[in-house]
């Protein structure tokens, strides 16, 4: 299967296919955080059925009780294929991988084995905020270096939080969100091959988070961080997670660029062991298998894309959003409306919708929302109309 999602053709879009009542029964965090008379769009959980060749590897091992502990290359092998078929990218190498417990877990160690206690972090706000927990629990600390008014890269800014990073000639590091949330930004190969240049330049260790890789939308390419010139040295962490909604099946994989295969031989066998074998089995299947499911996914999100800007054009027209070319999050402006430093108080309140408060992201959070529009078209329409109503 190619990057030109031609099996969309053959399925179903996944995200027409669950009611609402079905979506109720779930326990997860998504649907049992808020009350029942709240439209959940925050957590990064989509409203789809589990890929069938995902549903049968599980069930299979299920059968089988092979629920022990993980062995084996199988998972880098068919993440290795997936890279080559999706994104033209041969660099893969198996040998130069590491299991880890899921992606987030896998940047602390990637900051331990990279950076000491004390020592600095650079992150691009408004960004995923377990970035600025997870790097504190690793004893670090942020340095923000804030996204451009266009929600891209300001490299600019990004060589002077470096300069910072590393006053006092201590080691830093920078965790790069690639594509980003929340604003679905796809990083381009001239962009993410400038940032190298400046790692290299002032001795920033990388480490991106590539969770959203495969969550592009149809004609976009995403750029793996680690194929660019460069980016040697340079750390990823991947995982089926996000692109095939297995959140509950943890499993990433450390991904080590040539220079960088001493560092990832260093992962601590208690940290690989931490792994989940069957999450392992769901993520090798996904990357193997999933393909048809994930292009019939990834229409159905460029839809939901043109559809949110409609809406929002429509009911909520003060409301700015850029549509991004990758992930399902939609990053909003709501600072037109006049709700505040955070209109997703506002909107749970009078509208009973969740989303995500843009004060958790950082620098330039306040005033914005992100929602999930990893939902059916119809709940999506009702998000956006309660929405309108708690402006009113």
């Amino acid at each position: 299967m190619s990057g030109t999602h031609q099996g969309s053709r053959d399925q179903a879009n996944p995200l027409r296919q669950l009611r609402l009542d079905q979506l109720r029964r779930r326990t997860s965090v998504k649907w049992r955080e808020y009350p029942d008379d709240v439209l959940p769009l925050w957590v990064a959980e989509m409203d789809v059925p589990l890929a069938e060749p995902v549903a049968r590897a599980i069930t299979d091992a299920v059968a089988l009780g092979d629920t022990g502990y993980s062995a084996g290359t199988a998972y880098p092998e068919a993440l290795a294929e997936f890279a080559r078929r999706r994104w033209g990218w041969d660099g893969l190498a198996v040998e130069r991988t590491a299991l880890v417990p899921d992606v987030m877990h896998g940047v602390v160690e990637a900051l331990r084995l990279l950076t000491g206690p004390g020592d600095a972090v650079v992150v691009n706000c408004p960004v995923y905020p377990p970035f600025y927990g997870f790097v504190g629990y690793a004893g670090r600390r942020i340095v923000e270096a804030p996204l451009g008014d266009d929600l891209r890269i300001d490299l600019g800014t990004l060589e002077e939080a470096f300069r910072v990073a590393r006053s006092g000639g201590r080691p830093a590091a920078y965790l790069l969100c690639n594509p980003h949330n929340p604003t679905g930004v796809l990083h381009t190969a001239d962009e993410l091959t400038a940032v190298a240049a400046l790692a290299g330049r002032y001795g920033v260790r990388v480490v991106a988070d590539e969770i959203h890789a495969p969550l592009v939308g149809v004609g976009a390419r995403f750029v793996p961080y680690l194929s660019v010139p460069g980016a040697e040295h340079g750390l990823s962490l991947m995982s089926a997670s996000k692109g095939w909604n297995l959140a509950g099946l943890r499993g990433g994989l450390l991904v080590a660029g040539p220079a960088a295969a001493g560092d990832v031989a260093r992962v601590p066998f208690e940290v690989s062991v931490g792994t989940s074998h069957l999450g392992v089995i769901a993520h090798t299947a996904a990357f193997r298998d999933g393909g048809d499911w994930l292009d019939a996914l990834l229409a159905g999100l460029d839809d939901n894309r043109r559809l949110l800007a409609a809406l929002l054009a429509e009911h909520l027209p003060a409301v700015r959003y850029r549509p991004g070319q990758a992930t399902y999050l939609a990053w909003l402006d709501c600072r037109g409306l006049g709700l505040g430093d955070d209109p997703a108080a506002v909107f749970l309140e009078r509208g009973r919708v969740a989303l995500n408060s843009g004060l958790a992201f950082g620098t330039g959070g306040v005033g914005h929302v992100r929602l999930n529009l990893a939902t059916s078209p119809e709940l999506l329409t009702e998000a956006v109309r309660r929405m309108a109503t708690a402006v009113t």
